[in-house]
C-alpha cells in the first residue's frame, strides 16, 4: 500500500470553498473535504448565484440520499450545479429543459420506464459479446503508439477505447466517434478556459442532438445489432421512447460513457506511476481477471471520474440533526465519500488489492446506479491491461494537466514514455473489416 504523494495544504473550515474551480483543478479539494468530513458532515453554504445548498460529505449520506429517490428527487432541478454555478444567468437553461426527458433527470415511475427499456440493450449477451471485439480494439489502440516510445496519453489511449466502444454499442459509424470527443469535450469543459467556454458547450450539445437525430432516421431505415437500433424500436411500443428522450439517451452516452471511463483510465494509469510498488504488484498478477477488477475498482474510487451530483429534497427531513426543507438542493460529493474514514481503511491509500471497496463511483446503488458500469469495468480492465503489459517501463514525461472543474475529475494532458515496441497486429474477430478502426 501507498500513500497519496501528493501534499495537502494546512487548511480549515473557513478555507473551505466548493466552487473554487482552480483549487479543485490544483487537487486541493481533498484537503477540503477531510475538513468537512471531520468538522461539518452536512454542510451549509450559498452558490456564487445565491442558491443555498447542503453540502454531504461522508458515504452514508450520500448512499441514503441516493436510495430514497422519492424523497431526495433527480427530476425537480437537475443532477448538477450547472445553475448555482452562474453568478448570471446564461440564458435558456437547456439542462433545466432536460428535467424529466433524459434518464439522469428522472424519477421513479418515470425512471423506471425509461431504464426498463433501455436495459434492452445492456444485457449480459450484448455486454459479453462485446468484450472480444472491445480486446481486440485495445490491443490496435496501443499498436498505433508503441512505436513512437511516447504518447499523450489521454487522446492517444485513454479517449479510444470509450470512443470506439460507444460508437460500437451505440450504431455511430467509427469515422464519426472523433465528433463525440470533440463535442463532449467543448461541453464537459465549459468552465475551463483551455478546453471550452459556455457558448461552444452550447453550440456542442445542438450539434450532437441533431447528429441524433440523422442517426435515429438512419436506424429507421436500416436497424442493425446496437443499442439505438432497439431504442427506436420501442417506439411501436405504447410506452416506448419519445424522439426527445432517445436524443437525450444519446447525449448521456456520448458525454457519461466517454468522459467518465476516459477519465477513469487517466487516473488509474497516474495512479500506478505515482505508486509504481503497486503498478509491480498489478503487473505481476495481470492474468488474474479476479484480482485485476478489484484493481480496477480501486482506480475508479481514487480518482472519481464524476466529482459531485446533486438531488432536491421534496419534503422536510433531517440529516445528521440538520434540518433540511422541501425544495433545499443537496450536492452528493461522491468524491469525499470515496475517501470517507468511517467508510475505508486508510482512504488516503491507494491499494489495487482493496477489497470489498464499495465505492461510489457508479452512483452508490438505487435507481440511478450506473447502467454501464459492467461495460465501464471491462473496457478499463482491457485497456489498463493492455498498457501495462506491453508498457512495462511506463513513466511520465511532463507535466499533467488537469480539467478546471468542481463536476467532472477530468485529466486533459498525461504525456508519458517508454520503451518503443513492436505491433501485435492482432486479427480482427470475425466480421469486423480492420479498416473499421
Amino acid at each position: 500500500m501507498s500513500s497519496d504523494t501528493t501534499s495537502e495544504p494546512a487548511m480549515d473550515l473557513d478555507d473551505v470553498d466548493l466552487f473554487d474551480l482552480d483549487a479543485f483543478q490544483r487537487e486541493e479539494h481533498h484537503a477540503m473535504f477531510k475538513v468537512l468530513r471531520a468538522q461539518d458532515p452536512v454542510h451549509h453554504s450559498l452558490s456564487p448565484n445565491g442558491t443555498p445548498l447542503w453540502h454531504l460529505t461522508k458515504l452514508d449520506d450520500v448512499r441514503e440520499v441516493n436510495r430514497d429517490p422519492g424523497l431526495f428527487s433527480s427530476e425537480v432541478d437537475g443532477v448538477t450545479l450547472h445553475n448555482a454555478m452562474r453568478e448570471e444567468s446564461d440564458g435558456e437553461d437547456m439542462g433545466a429543459a432536460m428535467n424529466g426527458h433524459m434518464m439522469l433527470t428522472t424519477d421513479p415511475p418515470k425512471h423506471t420506464r425509461y431504464r426498463r427499456l433501455v436495459s434492452k440493450g445492456f444485457t449480459p449477451r450484448m455486454i459479453n459479446r462485446l468484450e472480444e471485439l472491445l480486446a481486440w480494439r485495445s490491443s490496435r489502440i496501443v499498436d498505433q503508439v508503441i512505436g513512437r516510445g511516447e504518447c499523450e496519453l489521454v487522446e492517444g489511449i485513454a479517449s479510444e477505447l470509450p470512443l470506439q466502444a460507444i460508437a460500437d454499442f451505440v450504431g455511430v459509424p467509427q469515422c464519426d466517434r472523433r465528433k463525440m470527443f470533440d463535442w463532449s469535450n467543448a461541453m464537459i469543459g465549459a468552465d475551463d478556459p483551455a478546453v471550452s467556454n459556455p457558448e461552444a458547450a452550447t453550440a456542442a450539445a445542438a450539434e450532437l442532438y441533431m447528429y441524433s437525430r440523422y442517426l435515429v432516421d438512419e436506424k429507421k431505415k436500416c436497424p442493425a445489432d446496437d443499442i439505438f437500433s432497439v431504442l427506436v424500436g420501442t417506439q411501436a411500443e405504447p410506452d416506448g421512447l419519445s424522439d426527445t428522450e432517445i436524443d437525450l439517451f444519446f447525449m448521456l452516452m456520448a458525454v457519461a460513457g466517454n468522459e467518465t471511463t476516459r477519465n477513469a483510465t487517466a487516473h488509474g494509469v497516474l495512479a500506478l506511476l505515482q505508486h509504481p510498488e503497486q503498478m509491480q504488484k498489478l503487473q505481476s498478477t495481470v492474468h488474474d481477471d479476479d484480482k485485476f477488477l478489484i484493481a480496477i475498482d480501486e482506480m475508479v474510487r481514487w480518482g472519481t471520474p464524476v466529482t459531485h451530483f446533486s438531488r432536491t429534497a421534496t419534503a422536510d427531513t433531517e440529516i445528521r440533526g440538520r434540518q433540511i426543507k422541501a425544495n433545499d438542493t443537496l450536492v452528493l460529493w461522491h468524491a469525499s465519500a470515496n475517501r470517507d474514514e468511517e467508510a475505508f481503511d486508510q482512504p488516503e491509500v491507494f491499494d489495487i488489492e482493496r477489497f470489498p471497496n464499495e465505492h461510489t463511483s457508479f452512483g452508490g446503488g438505487g435507481a440511478h446506479f450506473c447502467l454501464g458500469a459492467n461495460l465501464a469495468r471491462i473496457e478499463l480492465k482491457l485497456i489498463i491491461r493492455e498498457i501495462v503489459t506491453r508498457m512495462p517501463d511506463l513513466e511520465l514525461d511532463g507535466e499533467v494537466v488537469r480539467l478546471r472543474s468542481n463536476f467532472i475529475h477530468g485529466i486533459n494532458k498525461l504525456p508519458v514514455r517508454f520503451t518503443p515496441g513492436p505491433q501485435l497486429d492482432r486479427p480482427a474477430p470475425e466480421g469486423i473489416d480492420p479498416a473499421f478502426l
